[in-house]
């Protein structure tokens, strides 16, 4: 049984529709991330949840108990705002140990609990500190304590990472899910930053226009996109316009395309014959060969050093191809030079070009939901 249910819950704002038909069932511990650009409708559910926002229609259940209408302070859930929303006057130890006190918690199990929640977050030398005295890291660890200090079913982050600098944003991500693995606090956070979603998430929930679009592993969300929204917000990824010739296999997985004059046999979802898709590869699955070998050749037009990566762009008889190699030590290649460009059979997806044609797949029907 689901711990946190969500069954076509809608939220409408006068004729405009934030949230629609969204269902979500999220298991006990489990650590997921509604993941979109802005305005996509993440936050508001969030705060449909939280009771920050009333439902329109649908449903919301947690452990079994209808909550749906329920008022926020009654939920008993753990939040952490985007702003932290520290109370500037009282210290460290008083604004953690805040929401005890407004549950009438004795004072001798507070101050235990308030000295366990530090210690968790490694803020144990700072609980008579303000918090202007503290870094925007040492913030952040504050308001996560106040929340998980009350013991919530339910964790709640909107988007808790978003005010830091990159270098701390980065550690504070893996601090974040080790803190969550250590407590077992089932956790929904809210984000636009794909890399942030998809390395501490159990499980992704990609948003588009109030809709959920696939939810999914990280893993899967990244290599098997349903949409050429996913593929590029999601990641980068090289889209060639093709058309499908035919299907072969016992099971009709195997789909032929023309890409321009490149033919490629690629497995998953089954398109109708004259079916226009896209041919989605990730730059990282692209490799660069001899400009006599590999499926096609092309020029280096421009090139782009990232440290660790260099990025090419390629141009090729189908089209622009964008190409990320690990700088390992092989030499560059200069812009302007030939170059052949591979990559793996298995790394190919195809994808609908219309995105309102998903109805015309003859596969399966992916649900809304994938089980953890």
């Amino acid at each position: 049984m689901s711990f946190l249910k969500l069954t076509d819950l809608t939220k409408f704002y006068g004729n405009t529709c934030a949230v629609q038909a969204m269902n979500l069932t999220v298991q006990k511990g489990e650590f997921v991330s509604l993941l979109g650009p802005s305005g996509c409708g993440k936050t508001t559910t969030l705060q449909m949840v939280a009771g920050f926002e009333a439902v329109t229609s649908g449903r919301i259940e947690l452990d079994g108990k209808d909550i749906t209408h329920a008022k926020a302070n009654t939920r008993g859930l753990g939040i952490v705002f985007q702003s932290y929303a520290l109370f500037p006057h009282m210290t460290v130890a008083a604004n953690v140990s805040f929401g005890l006190e407004m549950r009438k918690v004795p004072k001798a199990e507070r101050a235990e609990r308030v000295a366990q929640a530090l210690a968790l977050v490694h803020l144990e030398a700072h609980a008579t500190r303000y918090p202007r005295e503290l870094s925007g890291g040492q913030r952040q660890r504050v308001a996560l304590a106040r929340a998980l200090v009350i013991e919530p079913p339910v964790l709640l982050l909107d988007e808790p990472l978003s005010n830091l600098d990159a270098k701390l944003r980065e550690e504070m991500q893996f601090e974040l899910r080790q803190i969550q693995r250590k407590v077992g606090t089932t956790t929904i956070m809210v984000t636009h930053d794909q890399s942030e979603a998809m390395s501490i998430s159990d499980r992704v929930v990609v948003m588009e226009a109030g809709r959920a679009t696939q939810i999914d592993h990280p893993h899967r969300v990244y290599e098997h996109p349903r949409t050429r929204f996913i593929s590029t917000f999601v990641g980068k990824a090289n889209l060639l316009p093709g058309k499908v010739t035919h299907s072969s296999g016992a099971s009709g997985t195997h789909t032929h395309v023309a890409v321009g004059g490149l033919a490629v046999e690629v497995d998953g979802p089954r398109f109708r014959p004259g079916a226009a898709v896209l041919l989605s590869v990730r730059p990282e699955k692209v490799q660069l060969v001899p400009a006599v070998q590999g499926r096609l050749e092309g020029e280096v037009h421009e090139r782009f050093f990232l440290g660790s990566q260099w990025l090419y762009r390629v141009g090729t008889p189908v089209g622009d191809l964008m190409v990320l190699t690990p700088n390992d030590g092989r030499p560059d290649l200069a812009e302007g030079e030939r170059t052949g460009v591979d990559w793996p059979d298995h790394c190919m997806r195809l994808l609908p070009a219309d995105e309102t044609a998903m109805a015309e797949l003859e596969a399966e029907d992916t649900a809304a939901e994938v089980a953890p």
